[in-house]
């Protein structure tokens, strides 16, 4: 176990290292000019050509790349352009409110899908299982921000319960935890569809094996089975999914965070793409690939504990 943890933490570090090359190499190979950005569309080329200078733009690629990842190691990420502060101080302030969303939507999505996947998985073609089935389909159907103006249709515009914006200020008129309860409904819904599918077909797979049945005829009750033989069984192949939900609520929280103003890690990614903000588009695809590298390492520690066969 501790040699393949090892071993996955050189890989880690080995694709973090390719990674922000590629991303460093991208950004300085890309269409436009950042200095010509700064300065506006008015400056002069003698002004870009000065500005590139000292911002050691017209040195080597290699040479800066070296520069770059020395700063990094350091944790000096650079300034951003177009927010005006340290990335440092920006990538975790942002990252933190995301952390926060995607904890506490993580903490309801998980035993929200495990209650309902094994519940519509104990009884196939039940009336449970049709309804769980039918409204997990509904949920995983609809888009994320389809799903946003729908509820923020019923809960901000018909009944006027609950903000339609969440800044995360005191001062928007509404307390912050009312803040957070549309964001987090919107990505519940929309995860959890997905993962009570794949529970439940899970579960399916695992109320058909033979030693189930064995377990019943024993005289064993339908609850001894299902707590005592099937759950463990059945949360194997989900526990992956489950885990990499933890990469897409770090990352991919982009259309959650503009539909509701939400001042978070995957808004200010695309607001630095769409500005070519170069230092926090780097440093927050070296969170973001760290973020799944790691969730991907945790899910194969998972896996080995709830299947001892996978670790021979």
């Amino acid at each position: 176990m501790l040699r393949y943890l090892g071993r996955q933490l050189l890989n880690v570090g080995a694709t973090l290292l390719v990674v922000s090359f590629l991303v460093f190499a991208l950004n300085e190979l890309s269409p436009g000019d950042v200095a010509r950005k700064l300065l506006g569309p008015f400056a002069t080329q003698d002004q870009v050509d000065l500005l590139n200078k000292e911002m050691g733009l017209d040195r080597p690629l290699l040479v800066r790349y070296a520069e770059y990842m020395a700063r990094v190691l350091s944790g000096d990420f650079g300034d951003s352009i177009i927010y005006r502060q340290p990335v440092s101080e920006l990538l975790w302030d942002r990252l933190g409110n995301t952390l926060l969303l995607a904890g506490i939507s993580f903490a309801v999505i998980v035993p929200i899908s495990v209650l309902l996947g094994v519940l519509a998985g104990m009884r196939e073609r039940s009336r449970t299982d049709r309804s769980i089935s039918v409204f997990s389909s509904i949920c995983a159907s609809i888009p994320e921000f389809a799903m946003g103006v729908f509820l923020l249709a019923i809960f901000v515009v018909w009944l006027g319960i609950l903000p339609g914006t969440s800044p995360l200020r005191a001062d928007a008129g509404w307390p912050i935890w009312s803040q957070f309860v549309l964001p987090v409904m919107v990505v519940t819904l929309y995860d959890a569809g997905y993962l009570i599918s794949m529970i439940r077909a899970s579960m399916v797979e695992v109320m058909r094996q033979p030693y189930i049945r064995t377990a019943m005829l024993k005289g064993m009750s339908f609850r001894q089975v299902v707590t005592k033989h099937a759950l463990r069984n059945a949360l194997i192949a989900p526990f992956t999914v489950i885990l990499l939900q933890l990469n897409y609520l770090v990352s991919g929280l982009v259309v959650v965070e503009m539909v509701f103003a939400y001042p978070g890690f995957g808004r200010m990614m695309l607001e630095a793409a769409l500005n070519k903000d170069i230092a926090v588009i780097e440093a927050g695809t070296l969170i973001a690939v760290t973020v799944t590298m790691l969730t991907q390492l945790f899910g194969d520690l998972g896996y080995m504990t709830l299947d001892p066969r996978i670790r021979v």
